[in-house]
């Protein structure tokens, strides 16, 4: 059944788009895309679902560019993640040819260390912000009370699945605060909990429903 809203960002840290097509009611089902050429071009296709509360149930992302190919699925099960990584190709012969370090390899080598963590994030996306926003009823709550979230964070484009530690802070009406340990960042949001503009990430630019 073809989903209901589209959405799309301009990436403005790097020449690149973001196009989501979801179905928010009972939680969220999404499908996009992600287009960026850094570190190397590449496009990277997810699918998302999660819960009635927000939480995120399962993730299937695939990444590919010039001579290579990744996936990663991550799927919560009584409490736990499950992840499972693939590799074609070389991209590491890629991120060298362009100057940049190797990557790690897609998915987790102990996936033990993301137990806690109820939200999955994807690096270039600003979809995901909206997980953790519409999970915790962020917007229209206390402002100035913070959150500690342990996230299932997922890079790309290697897929190598990391632990990462995150601070949510609601701000205003529309804008909620997210801080790790290298970063913080102020997101403003529509009504509806989703990203208009990531400074330094993506600015959305059109919506249709």
């Amino acid at each position: 059944m073809p989903l209901p809203i589209a959405v799309f960002w301009e990436r403005s840290d790097v020449p690149g788009a973001e196009h989501a097509l979801l179905e928010p009611r009972d939680g969220l089902y999404a499908q996009g895309t992600l287009l960026a050429a850094a570190p190397v071009p590449f496009t990277c296709h997810y699918e998302v679902r999660t819960g009635p509360d927000w939480a995120t149930a399962r993730l299937d992302v695939r990444a590919e560019g010039a001579g290579w190919a990744r996936g990663v699925r991550l799927e919560l099960a009584a409490g736990r993640w499950r992840v499972t990584g693939s590799e074609q190709g070389d991209l590491d012969a890629e991120l060298t040819r362009n100057g940049h370090a190797r990557a790690g390899l897609p998915g987790c080598d102990d996936p033990d260390l993301l137990y806690g963590a109820f939200d999955v994030g994807l690096s270039g996306s600003a979809l995901f912000a909206t997980l953790p926003i519409r999970r915790l009823g962020l917007l229209g709550s206390e402002v100035g009370v913070s959150h500690r979230l342990s996230v299932a964070w997922v890079l790309v484009p290697s897929l190598e699945v990391v632990q990462v530690d995150q601070i949510w802070t609601p701000l205003a009406h529309d804008q909620v605060r997210v801080a790790d340990e290298t970063s913080s960042v102020d997101l403003t949001c529509d009504d509806e909990g989703f990203v208009t503009d990531r400074p330094g990430l993506a600015r959305r630019v059109t919506v249709a429903s």
